[in-house]
C-alpha cells in the first residue's frame, strides 16, 4: 500500500506542466519515461521519502541525454541523498552518450583479472593477455578495471586503475561511499566501470555538448 510521500510524488508527476515538460523532452516516450521513474521511486524506501521536485529535477536530466530510467539497465540512476534525489550516470550511459559523438568507433571497460595485467606504464601504454579467459584457466581475483577508447580517425587509449586506486577514487568523490551505501557498496563492477570509462574520456575524448554536461 503506497503511503503518503509516494502519493504525493504520483501527484507531482500527474501535474499537467510536468507532464509537459517531459512531452517537450521525449514525445511519445514521455509516458514510458515517468512510469520508469515511478519504478524506480517504488522500489527505493529513500526516495520514496525524498523531495518531489528533486525527483523531477533528476528525471529531468535523463530525459534532457534520453537516457532510461532504469536501475537494470545501467544507463542512468535516480539515486536519494539527504532528503533529496540526485541524477547518476550509469558507465553505459557514458559509452551510449560517447558512441552518439559521432567520433568514438569502439569504447568499452572491463574487470581485470590476477596474471592477466602483463605491463603497466601510465606514459607508453597498458599490455594485457586475455587468453586464459578463452579457456577458463584465468584466475578468480579481480585485481583492477581498464578502459579502451578507439577514435574513428585511429586515435585510441587504455586506462587502467586498481582496485585501490578506485576506492580511494570512490572515497574522495563520494559521499556514499564513504558511509557504505549507494552504488560503490550495492554494485561495484558497474561504478568501477563507470569510473575508468569517464576518466578515460575526460582526458582524450573530443567531447559533444552531451558529453560536457555528462562529465
Amino acid at each position: 500500500m503506497a503511503n503518503q510521500n509516494q502519493i504525493a510524488i504520483k501527484g507531482f508527476f500527474e501535474n499537467q506542466n510536468v507532464k509537459n515538460k517531459f512531452q517537450d523532452l521525449l514525445g511519445k516516450k514521455a509516458q514510458g519515461c515517468v512510469t520508469s521513474v515511478l519504478q524506480v521511486v517504488n522500489s527505493n524506501n529513500l526516495l520514496q521519502n525524498s523531495n518531489p521536485e528533486s525527483i523531477y529535477q533528476a528525471a529531468a536530466i535523463a530525459a534532457t541525454l534520453d537516457l532510461p530510467i532504469n536501475n537494470n539497465l545501467g544507463f542512468a540512476y535516480i539515486v536519494p541523498y539527504g532528503g533529496n534525489a540526485q541524477f547518476q550516470l550509469g558507465y553505459k550511459g557514458f559509452v551510449q552518450l560517447a558512441q552518439r559523438s559521432g567520433q568514438v568507433k569502439n569504447i568499452y571497460a572491463s574487470e581485470i583479472f590476477k596474471g592477466e595485467l602483463i605491463e603497466a606504464d601510465p606514459l607508453k601504454g597498458f599490455v594485457f593477455d586475455f587468453s586464459k579467459r578463452l579457456t577458463g584457466e584465468n584466475s578468480n581475483e579481480i585485481i583492477g578495471y581498464a578502459a579502451r577508447m578507439e577514435l574513428i580517425n585511429g586515435f585510441e587509449n587504455v586506462l587502467y586503475m586498481s582496485i585501490q586506486q578506485l576506492q580511494t577514487h570512490g572515497k574522495k568523490f563520494s559521499q556514499t561511499f564513504k558511509k557504505g551505501s549507494g552504488l560503490w557498496s550495492t554494485d561495484f563492477d558497474s561504478m568501477a566501470k563507470k569510473t575508468v570509462i569517464k576518466l578515460l574520456l575526460s582526458k582524450f575524448a573530443p567531447l559533444s555538448v552531451e558529453m560536457q554536461k555528462a562529465l
